[in-house]
């Protein structure tokens, strides 16, 4: 090729750093540059260009500044983008793919359980089985007929799944009165119970069973905050109370 003689001029990454310090988005060439890897790399890495087209300026009078000059339209060896997702972050189609795969092995069925309007995730089995993960269970406001008791509750196992009814109930520095039309047995898992039956009353304590037969009148209590498991018979309970 002609114009490709004499000798040959090689750049360098120092040479991509003083461009970079200049200000410069192109660096040109002619066919007797040699550009070295390193510097090829340096200026991807910096958005700088190489052309092998001269440089020219627009017809204004003189010449303004370096700001004012352009290229010829022409192949230019540019370096390389990066990758589009890499610009713009991680993808909607690639966070569906992984929400995807994620949801066929079944790694997000307690995270989408916990953010539904279900009051617990359970697994059960045809045989009846049902297992509750109690961590899970949202209570609900429990009608005692007095406004001033804090009482809540979440029913676990209904009259649907068995003969005997089974949930948590919580008191919390309150007390009500009610009458029993069903048995029931209670575990008091933290705070304190009082329950007030013929003018005396019994303290429950966290590990203490209790129970409670059909027909009593009694006082539910706690001077502090109570959290209890419950048993009924029949599991029918609530139909039963007048």
């Amino acid at each position: 090729m002609k114009g490709c003689g004499g000798m040959k001029k090689l750049i360098c990454v120092k040479d991509v750093d003083d461009a970079e310090k200049q200000g410069q988005k192109t660096v040109y060439i002619d066919c007797n540059t040699i550009i070295t890897p390193s510097a090829k790399d340096a200026a991807r890495a910096r958005g700088i260009e190489f052309s092998t087209e001269t440089q020219v300026c627009k017809t204004k009078e003189p010449c303004e500044t370096k700001s004012s000059c352009e290229t010829k339209n022409s192949s230019v060896e540019k370096a390389p983008e990066p990758l589009k997702n890499c610009e713009s972050g991680i993808s909607s189609d690639m966070i569906y793919k992984v929400l995807k795969v994620m949801m066929d092995k079944g790694l997000l069925k307690g995270v989408l359980d916990s953010v539904s309007n279900k009051p617990y995730v359970a697994e059960s089995d045809c045989s009846g089985l049902k297992l509750v993960r109690g961590n899970s269970v949202k209570f609900d406001t429990f009608d005692t007929g007095n406004p001033n008791a804090k009482v809540c509750y979440q029913e676990l196992i209904s009259k649907d799944d068995s003969s005997m009814s089974a949930g948590f109930l919580t008191i919390d520095h309150s007390s009500f009165d009610w009458k029993l039309t069903y048995e029931e047995i209670d575990y008091v898992i933290e705070g304190t119970l009082t329950i007030t039956l013929n003018g005396k009353t019994f303290t429950v304590h966290p590990g203490d069973v209790l129970y409670v037969p059909s027909g009593s009148k009694v006082i539910w209590g706690s001077p502090d905050k109570v959290k209890l498991f419950y048993v009924t018979y029949p599991a029918n309970w609530a139909d039963l109370v007048s």
